[in-house]
C-alpha cells in the first residue's frame, strides 16, 4: 500500500505533551539556557553575513505562512539588543505574511549563512512599519523600500547543524539536475490554468521581471 493510501486507523497518533515526552525525552538545560533572549554580539556577526531569513507568522485562526526574504548580507538592520528590521522588497503583493502581522504579532524567523550549516533562530514579536529614519539604512541599489518590519526579538538561539548536515543543503554534488525539475513557467501555466501562453513565454517573462522589478 502506498504511504499516501496508509489508513488513519493503521496511525499512532501524540495528542498531549505528555505522550510526546515519552517519545521525546526533556533537553539538558543547557539547551533550554541557550535562549539568551536579546541580540549579542556573535547574532550581530550571523545577522550581518546571512542573505537570506525565512519568516513564520501565523493569523489567529491558526492557519501560518512562511516568506522567504534574501538581500545583500547585512541588509537586515540591528537597531539595539532586541530590535531588527527586516525590508520588504517588490514581490508578488500577496503580502500574506504582512496580513498576518496586523492580526496576530508574533513572528518566527530562521536565518541562513551560505556554507554555514548551524542556522539562528529568533523569535518575537513584529510591526509593520511604512517609513521610519533607519529606512534609509535600508536601501539597496537606490530603492528605499515601501514597508519594513520591525521586530521586538524575545527568544535567540543558534540552531545545531544536523538538519543542513543531513540534507547536505551545501554541497552542489548532492544537488538535483535543474533539467530534471519543472520550470516557473511550467507550474504556473498548470496551476492558474493559462491556456493562451507558453510555459516559454511565462519563464520569458519572469526572467525579465525578476531582472528589472528585483527593488
Amino acid at each position: 500500500m502506498p504511504p499516501s493510501e496508509t489508513r488513519t486507523s493503521e496511525m499512532r497518533t501524540v495528542r498531549t505533551e505528555a505522550e510526546l515526552r515519552e517519545i521525546v525525552r526533556e533537553p539538558s538545560q543547557a539547551i533550554w539556557d541557550k535562549d539568551i533572549g536579546r541580540i549579542d554580539a556573535h547574532a550581530r556577526t550571523l545577522i550581518a553575513h546571512s542573505p537570506f531569513v525565512l519568516i513564520a507568522t501565523s493569523a489567529p485562526d491558526g492557519t501560518c505562512d512562511v516568506s522567504p526574504k534574501g538581500d545583500p548580507a547585512g541588509s537586515v538592520l540591528v537597531l539595539d539588543d532586541h530590535r531588527l528590521a527586516i525590508a520588504d522588497r517588490p514581490g508578488n503583493h500577496r503580502v500574506d505574511g504582512f496580513r498576518n502581522v496586523l492580526r496576530n504579532p508574533h513572528v518566527g524567523l530562521l536565518f541562513l549563512i551560505p556554507g554555514m550549516s548551524e542556522t539562528l533562530r529568533v523569535n518575537g514579536s513584529a510591526t509593520l512599519v511604512s517609513d521610519a529614519p533607519f529606512f534609509d539604512d535600508l536601501t539597496v541599489q537606490g530603492k528605499r523600500p515601501r514597508l519594513a518590519l520591525l521586530v521586538e526579538v524575545e527568544e535567540l538561539y543558534m540552531h545545531c547543524a544536523k538538519a543542513l548536515l543531513r540534507s547536505s543543503l551545501w554541497k552542489p554534488e548532492t544537488w538535483p539536475d535543474r533539467k530534471t525539475l519543472p520550470t516557473a513557467g511550467q507550474v504556473f501555466k498548470d496551476h492558474i490554468g493559462f491556456k493562451d501562453v507558453s510555459a516559454e513565454q511565462i519563464d520569458k517573462d519572469l526572467d525579465l521581471d525578476a531582472a528589472t522589478n528585483r527593488y
